[in-house]
């Protein structure tokens, strides 16, 4: 559709600008030879006659219209495939990059509301373990995902423009060495550390693995290492090799270059040029943090769902996915009904606005903001007072380390839930068992003491 309206477009331009005259010929033969429109009709009439006398001539002829076509495809409902977590593009489906994270050499043991916060952070990797394949691997894949993310959910946001805004923007930062964690790390003259060259040979179990990475990766991790670099790659691959089990003051002094012993010692090393690696690895960052700006509400709505689902119940999440289904098939029949609701009321159970008396002794114009729940709002008393038994509020309770019991209900504030939790804690203080004061012991004469001064006397032997 988009094709058509482009190519029609053109075709417009061309018609209006009239480089052959043909416009300019039919406009005039249209409004007669005259300017006071004498052969106006005239004209019109032979112009006529010539188009019945041609489908007179062709009665097989057909008129063509080019837009039922295109109107049919609009009607066509498009085949998007969402897996259940993204709830037809509502929310991320990050579960199976968090498998790779959790298990990766940069990554931590967190759950995954957590590694919904942090996932969009790359800067906080440390730049060793960024130039490992695992996490360039991990960082395609990711980068891969919201890209067909984006495109299911944004079909007419043209994502190779906002990449080559990226794309340009990032080569002057990297020239200049400007790039957020990889400050210094495009510059040509710039010092750059031996582990920007280095490989990570943990990811590798043979030399013939090894020698997938190329020449001048090996020649360069060699260098950096004050290793010799000569030699086959098969030669390059096993001299390297040897540094994953035997550490380099161990390891025999003909693999080091003349003049070298070790990495980077005395500055006698060849200092190893920025790889490539690590600039396709900033630019995956780059487009990467792009993409987040971009979903970053659907981000937030995505934790926020979890952190629900984690507050509720299994009987609770049933009925909230009947009460889903349900509603999704009333907003597909009433989908072409236009509802009449100006004064915004809330809808009843048959999907029109409720009446307006009841919407007034009901009190659902009184706001009520609940500060523990982030400041949220709740029309009516009704909803106000149940809220107190739900997740939201559960969660803000959870969070300030306070049980949700019922001497908290109508308690919205932080400060006066503080306080009266301060309180209970006392009062339950007071009321504690005391052994030490309260526990009776009886002698053999039958006097009753309390525990602490029965332990005194028996250890006096008066007792």
């Amino acid at each position: 559709m988009m094709e058509q309206i482009t190519s029609s477009t053109n075709k417009l331009i061309e018609i209006y600008e009239d480089k052959d005259g043909a416009r300019k010929d039919e406009i005039a033969a249209l409004g007669g030879q005259t300017a006071t429109g004498t052969n106006v009709f005239s004209a019109f009439y032979d112009r006529l006659k010539e188009i019945r006398e041609y489908h007179r001539r062709h009665p097989a002829a057909r008129v063509l219209d080019a837009n039922d076509e295109y109107e049919q495809l609009l009607k066509e409902e498009p085949q998007i495939e969402f897996s259940g977590e993204e709830a037809v593009g509502r929310y991320l489906d990050l579960h199976e990059l968090f498998n790779d994270y959790i298990n990766s050499k940069f990554g931590e043991k967190i759950e995954y509301s957590a590694y919904l916060d942090v996932f969009s952070q790359p800067e906080k990797i440390s730049r060793k373990l960024k130039l490992t394949r695992q996490y360039q691997e991990y960082m395609q894949k990711l980068l891969e995902y919201l890209i067909y993310f984006f495109e299911r959910t944004e079909p007419l946001q043209d994502l190779d423009r906002i990449f080559s805004k990226v794309v340009t923007e990032f080569e002057e930062q990297w020239t200049n060495g400007k790039v957020e964690g990889w400050e210094n790390e495009g510059q040509e003259n710039g010092n750059i550390p031996a582990e920007h060259s280095a490989i990570d040979l943990d990811y590798y179990t043979a030399v013939e693995e090894l020698m997938e990475v190329g020449p001048e990766r090996l020649k360069e991790a060699l260098a950096a290492l004050g290793l010799k670099t000569g030699g086959t790659v098969q030669q390059r691959a096993e001299r390297l090799y040897l540094t994953k089990h035997t550490p380099l003051e161990k390891l025999d002094r003909k693999h080091f270059a003349k003049g070298s012993h070790g990495p980077q010692q005395n500055g006698n090393a060849l200092t190893p040029q920025p790889s490539a690696d690590a600039k396709e690895i900033a630019l995956i960052e780059a487009k990467f943090k792009r993409l987040c700006d971009l979903l970053q509400e659907i981000i937030v709505r995505t934790k926020e769902n979890v952190e629900k689902k984690q507050a509720l119940t299994y009987e609770e999440m049933e009925a909230e996915r009947d009460e889903e289904d349900v509603q999704a098939e009333s907003e597909s029949d009433d989908d072409e009904q236009q509802i009449y609701n100006p004064l915004k009321l809330p809808m009843g159970w048959d999907g029109k606005p409720i009446p307006y008396w009841l919407y007034k002794l009901h009190g659902l114009g009184q706001e009520f903001k609940c500060e523990i729940c982030g400041n949220h709002s709740y029309w009516g008393r009704r909803a106000y007072e149940r809220h107190f038994k739900e997740w939201r509020h559960q969660h803000g309770m959870r969070c300030l380390g306070i049980p949700n019991t019922k001497n908290f209900n109508e308690i919205t504030s932080i400060e006066e839930a503080k306080q009266l939790w301060e309180r209970i804690q006392e009062r339950q203080g007071l009321n504690k068992w005391r052994p030490d004061l309260e526990e009776e012991y009886e002698d053999q004469e039958g006097n009753i003491y309390n525990k602490k001064t029965y332990s005194d006397l028996q250890r006096q032997g008066l007792i």
